[in-house]
């Protein structure tokens, strides 16, 4: 054997050993992968979210690379794709609660290359039938770090679908609220930063999808219900049949910004055919709103609510609370109605066609204590309210209302007395299904009506008592030789500042009540 075989048989022994090397390294490498990133991932989630991380299984598949071209680039460039099954978050592993997070079906890749480096970049990161449940602050764990910090990668996009927001109620006695969200997509640089999203979530009621763009993050581990959260949302074609009392469909836009926790909402809504369901005439229906939420028990704070029903503009502020060992919610809510239009809140609340116009000055407090039954039954009101400028639209009604005025100016018989004004205030309290009224007056040019009663909205029946006082004395109510022969009578009802003063009785039902002397007052 000369020495240049030699020397060639040497290199090449060195070449084979070389290689032999090369394929044992590779082949470690790519069995090192599995479980590194399995240890990668866990320690991650450990260190970001502050929880015991359980992960049922995980499977890596690796690039097709010849093991010395995966030596040389260390993987760089290559793309590994992996999925698990199984993962459970316990934040600071504690287990009165379910998980914080639990992902049935997961994947996403990773840059082989940057396994190894402290920032992976993490892609397309799908997550299937997640579950995110929120415990009240009161039963949240305090803060501590449970977990060695875990590596900081860069994630660039996640898609999540069938996902579900679970809020706990402080009283685990009630039920806890849940967001349903269809579609998520979210895209950050790293966690320290916020995550942009777009989002489809499916509201339970009023039925309807919430389409919503914005900010989500950085996560706080410390206090999950402190993350910070805005956005702007779009909600259309919502039913309002779904609710007993009141129909129609609800379009809202608007934009938020807070925490999980606590959000501040802006936004507007209308409903253009906004209706009772007992009149069932529509009136559109238009509001700008702004509300204090507070996402660990849905309690809402409404400041004033700037709302147009028909041509008519009121505004409402209040709070929707529900109080510790109630089940259902507290709304209590002031109304303010200075000019209303009575052809719009009559078209509103009565069927068929309005049968007055006029000015409507309210004021008034609704209150619909957490009680089951019927709304009517639990509609709680008190105030008061005027009626301005107002004439009755049927002719029959305002024939006697005019024939009413010629009396009490003494011009019975004057027809140019025609289509006067009215007046009518009053105070009002509704409680049990009973509306009493401590004073309600009707005016019209000459004469007032001064009562006081109770209108029971189940019987359908009245019971007022009080006072007509006339301008005019009796004598003068009437024509011809009636007027000559009352005379000798006019002193016997001339009192209390009136002409004429008589006690009055209305009752029996509202639409055929009876009208009288009041003989036992």
């Amino acid at each position: 054997m000369t020495r240049r075989t030699k020397i060639w048989l040497g290199v090449g022994g060195v070449l084979l050993a070389g290689l032999i090397a090369v394929f044992i390294a590779a082949s470690l490498l790519s069995k090192r992968v599995e479980p590194f990133l399995r240890d990668q991932a866990v320690a991650y989630l450990e260190d970001r979210f502050q929880s015991k991380v359980e992960l049922a299984a995980l499977h890596v598949k690796l690039p097709r690379l010849s093991p010395l071209e995966l030596f040389h680039t260390h993987g760089a460039g290559s793309i590994v794709r992996v999925t698990g099954t199984g993962m459970a978050m316990r934040w600071h592993g504690e287990t009165q609660h379910p998980p914080l997070f639990s992902i049935p079906k997961f994947g996403f890749e990773v840059d082989l290359g940057s396994l190894w480096e402290r920032k992976p970049i993490v892609r397309h990161v799908v997550l299937d039938g997640m579950e995110i449940v929120i415990p009240p602050k009161s039963q949240r764990p305090g803060f501590a770090q449970t977990a060695k910090p875990g590596p900081k990668p860069v994630i660039e996009d996640v898609s999540i679908s069938n996902a579900k927001l679970t809020i706990l109620p402080r009283d685990t006695s009630k039920q806890p609220l849940n967001f349903d969200i269809a579609e998520l997509k979210l895209t950050a640089k790293s966690a320290e930063t916020a995550m942009r999203y777009d989002a489809k979530l499916t509201n339970p009621k009023p039925p309807g999808q919430i389409d919503s763009t914005g900010s989500f993050g950085p996560w706080n581990a410390g206090e999950p219900g402190d993350t910070p959260l805005d956005g702007q949302y779009t909600f259309k074609n919502a039913d309002l049949g779904v609710f007993s009392g009141i129909a129609g469909i609800l379009s809202s836009t608007g934009k938020f910004a807070g925490t999980l926790d606590e959000l501040n909402v802006t936004g507007e809504a209308s409903v253009p055919d906004f209706r009772l369901k007992m009149s069932c005439n529509p009136v559109p229906l238009k509001t700008r709103f702004e509300a204090l939420v507070d996402g660990t028990n849905g309690n809402t704070v409404l400041k004033p609510v700037n709302a147009v029903l028909g041509s008519t503009q009121f505004t409402t502020s209040g709070a929707i609370i529900k109080h510790e060992g109630e089940k259902r919610r507290d709304i209590s809510l002031d109304v303010r109605m200075p000019k209303g239009n009575m052809r719009d809140i009559l078209r509103l609340a009565t069927k068929g066609s309005p049968f007055m116009e006029g000015t409507l000055n309210l004021k008034t407090r609704i209150v619909i204590p957490p009680l089951s039954g019927r709304v009517k039954r639990k509609l709680q009101l008190d105030g008061r309210f005027e009626i301005t400028h107002g004439h009755f639209l049927k002719a029959t009604i305002q024939d006697q209302i005019d024939k009413l005025s010629r009396k009490g100016q003494g011009k019975p018989g004057n027809q140019e007395v025609d289509e006067v004004f009215s007046t009518m205030r009053g105070k009002f309290r509704l409680e049990n299904e009973l509306l009493k009224f401590s004073s309600l007056t009707f005016g019209v040019p000459g004469a007032d009506v001064d009562i006081a009663g109770v209108y029971n909205l189940n019987a359908d029946n009245l019971d007022f008592h009080g006072a007509l006082k006339l301008k005019a004395k009796v004598s003068q109510t009437q024509t011809g030789w009636k007027r000559w022969v009352l005379k000798p009578v006019d002193p016997f009802f001339s009192k209390h500042g009136a002409g004429t003063y008589l006690r009055i009785k209305i009752d029996g039902p509202s639409k055929k009540p009876n009208f009288g002397r009041d003989h036992g007052n």
